[in-house]
């Protein structure tokens, strides 16, 4: 492919808009989709009345964007789900199926502290495939294939949907999925499960576990951080994906931990040929001028890089920053801008941010610094409050970026 591949960013009037962020940014061949919340994109407003109503209002909000740039919601692979009351899942699901006519795109449901407007009781975001690319790209009509696997557990979702290069996984929880329950034992067991899950979907569609470019880690207790990471090593011995942990208010059906996976899938969907492109590399970088982790810093397949989740912390002593979370917002998006040169690439490049705070107040303060960092259009955006964030930091970023060199075939 071209060097030379654009990032296409639009906004439309029938969806909310926002001054920190773009509705949907295109690069090859995915959409990211920023967070929608419930609100009326004719008032600015949170739409009165229950949770269903306010899913309804969501979903309304995506539709638009995603009809906005000639795409459908059956273009949808993959939806997050940020709820407060974990409970509400019920009725979301009422309005969530309707909005799908086709196989249902993968999902991740996790309840949260807080979301950026108060009165808001869910908020979503979307990836959705891109089969006409970005230019220079000629339109290709890719075919998304979604599959599920009776060695891992079922849901409203799909349990995996390929399209181009990638396979997104719809996260897993500890269920056993003989049984449809959650797994006896506690964190270290709960784990197990979820990862478990994750490689009989990966089985089932001749994939492995190093072809895990990116996890992010739910957890009900984020003090428990350092068991999952342990058992995630006997997973993956030889090669750490990038890996974002977030703290979650609660899970369904009462789990410790919840693992979502993005998987790269170097064959792609028909019409590409598997020969093409099957020897793609996954690409693996750290830099020494951002903080020390047990994953990767930034992990590239075909064309996208994945950047870990970036706490407020100096690379040099690998300890928190003094300041407030402006400080520390600074210093996260310091990182993750280091981490992103050490690959020849700016952060003008990103497509997708995902921001956690310790307080959901604190998002003025950290637009002030966040703006400052790009040039250009600016990044698809999600911002959630959470409860916990490791190291005991006010925030935590992670960042997509187009990797428009693509990673090269093996020799």
């Amino acid at each position: 492919m071209s060097g030379d591949i654009i990032k296409f960013s639009r906004n439309t009037e029938n969806a909310p808009k926002s001054s920190v962020s773009t509705q949907t940014v295109a690069f090859s061949h995915y959409n990211n989709i920023s967070a929608q919340l419930p609100v009326d994109p004719k008032t600015g407003e949170i739409v009165v009345g229950c949770v269903k109503d306010q899913a309804k209002q969501c979903l309304d909000n995506i539709k638009a964007i995603v009809e906005s740039i000639d795409h459908v919601m059956d273009d949808v692979v993959k939806l997050n789900i940020f709820v407060k009351n974990i409970s509400d899942i019920d009725a979301i699901d009422e309005v969530y199926t309707t909005f799908f006519q086709d196989a249902l795109p993968t999902r991740t449901v996790v309840a949260v502290a807080a979301l950026p407007m108060s009165d808001a009781l869910v908020q979503i975001d979307a990836l959705i495939s891109n089969g006409e690319g970005t230019t220079p790209q000629a339109p290709c009509a890719l075919i998304k294939v979604s599959r599920n696997t009776e060695n891992a557990p079922k849901g409203l979702y799909s349990q995996t949907v390929a399209f181009s290069h990638y396979n997104n996984l719809a996260s897993q929880l500890p269920v056993d999925p003989k049984t449809g329950e959650l797994v006896v034992g506690g964190i270290k067991e709960q784990t197990e499960q979820c990862l478990n899950n994750i490689k009989a979907i990966l089985e089932s569609i001749d994939h492995v576990m190093d072809d895990v470019v990116k996890t992010t880690i739910f957890l009900k207790d984020i003090s428990d951080a350092e068991v999952v990471n342990e058992v995630c090593a006997k997973f993956f011995p030889s090669y750490v994906p990038a890996r974002t942990v977030v703290s979650a208010a609660a899970l369904p059906m009462g789990a410790l931990v919840q693992i979502d996976t993005s998987v790269s899938h170097g064959d792609g969907t028909p019409p590409q040929l598997p020969e093409d492109t099957r020897l793609l590399v996954i690409e693996a970088n750290n830099t020494e001028n951002a903080p020390k982790a047990s994953y990767s810093h930034t992990v590239a397949f075909s064309h996208y890089n994945h950047v870990s989740g970036q706490l407020p912390l100096d690379p040099k002593t690998n300890e928190l920053v003094a300041g407030d979370v402006k400080a520390q917002a600074e210093q996260c998006l310091n990182n993750i801008k280091a981490i992103i040169e050490s690959v020849d690439h700016v952060m003008d490049d990103t497509v997708k941010i995902n921001i956690q705070l310790k307080n959901i107040a604190d998002i003025d303060a950290v637009n002030e610094v966040y703006t400052t960092f790009f040039k250009g259009d600016l990044p698809a955006r999600t911002v959630v409050g959470v409860s916990a964030i490791p190291m005991d930091a006010l925030v935590q970023i992670d960042a997509v970026v187009s990797n428009c060199e693509g990673t090269p075939p093996q020799a």
